[in-house]
């Protein structure tokens, strides 16, 4: 028997999304607050949401209480640029992945320790981090100190006492930005990133640290980046069944496979619901939208009914949900 036998075709779908909302109540967004009680997947959330500890706290409780499933309660917690906690510090609280490598292996293990305990506080389950890219593009505009080093091997040992420490902590990571997103030079919030290097180029470099650690992460974040090495159509990774089919059998991955955000510049060539059918077919297990509202509903929806008319197949409704609930029964969330 499937964890999702006893779940119906709503459910599952609704089961696949992370949903974010703009406010700081989530009983103001009725759209989300619709979400979750028809079995949303998961949460994001934003610097918006998190203006005081105690009020987060209360929000997360009463996510807790109108929820179907038990959510992933996920957020971007990187340390440095990237950091959701910044209004209750008045700016960064922790060190950039790359200043923190910089101060060695036990300050690293440390830091981690530090955001884990802020996030369980917080009634967090889920991180996007660590991020694996291989920086070695100076002109990157998205990455740069965000990665650990522009070296695979520093990047492997720095993410793999990143995953322990959030491991040990009951933290879920989510490894990204698969396949890499070290080497571009546009930002894939605004366009699509091209990259053109060869196989074998990345194996030995940008993929290196995500076939290292596959086995340990639980949950890799796919780049909305077309790689040439993989697809002839401009495709992002995101969608795309040659790189998602490589993740599956080349690198033996087998936990959640979840999106980079689908409002970014990088997937704006579909339109949303293609956009998803396409990620859903080549294998893709979680979508993040970050603003719960009508059209987001109205695309789910619109993919519960092409389920339903066999334009999408269940059979990928199933795997998707089975494997998001595995991860679930295995964190306890």
């Amino acid at each position: 028997m499937n964890l999702s036998d006893t779940l119906t075709l709503e459910q599952k779908v609704y089961g696949m999304f992370i949903l974010g909302y703009e406010e700081e109540n989530p009983k103001a967004n009725a759209d989300f607050m619709r979400a979750l009680s028809s079995g949303l997947g998961g949460v994001i959330f934003f610097t918006r949401n998190i203006t005081d500890k105690e009020k987060f706290r209360d929000a997360i409780a009463i996510i807790k209480n109108n929820s179907t499933s038990t959510p992933f309660l996920s957020i971007d917690q990187e340390g440095g640029r990237v950091e959701r906690t910044l209004n209750l510090y008045g700016g960064s609280h922790y060190l950039s992945a790359r200043a923190a490598a910089k101060k060695g292996e036990e300050f690293v293990k440390q830091q981690t320790q530090w955001i884990s305990e802020e996030l369980k506080y917080l009634g967090l389950n889920m991180n996007f981090a660590p991020v694996l890219d291989v920086d070695t593009n100076p002109d990157n505009p998205v990455i740069a100190d965000r990665s650990f080093s522009g070296d695979a091997d520093e990047v492997i040992k720095f993410g793999k006492i990143v995953i322990d420490t959030y491991k040990q902590n009951g933290i879920i990571t989510v490894g990204k930005h698969f396949p890499g997103h070290g080497d571009t030079n546009v930002d894939s919030h605004i366009d699509m990133p091209v990259l053109d290097l060869s196989m074998e180029e990345l194996e030995k470099v940008h993929i290196k640290p995500f076939k290292a650690l596959s086995g340990v992460l639980p949950a890799i974040m796919a780049a909305h980046i077309h790689y040439m090495a993989f697809d002839t159509e401009k495709i992002p990774a995101s969608v795309s069944k040659n790189v998602l089919n490589y993740l599956r059998k080349s690198l033996g991955f087998e936990g959640v496979i979840i999106s980079d955000d689908m409002v970014m510049g990088g997937i704006k060539r579909f339109s949303a619901f293609e956009a998803c059918k396409r990620g859903i077919i080549a294998g893709t297990n979680m979508f993040i939208y970050r603003n719960a509202d009508e059209n987001t509903l109205a695309l789910i929806e619109q993919i519960i009914k092409a389920v339903k008319n066999g334009e999408i197949p269940l059979e990928r409704i199933d795997e998707s949900i089975n494997l998001i609930l595995k991860l679930k029964k295995v964190y306890k969330t």
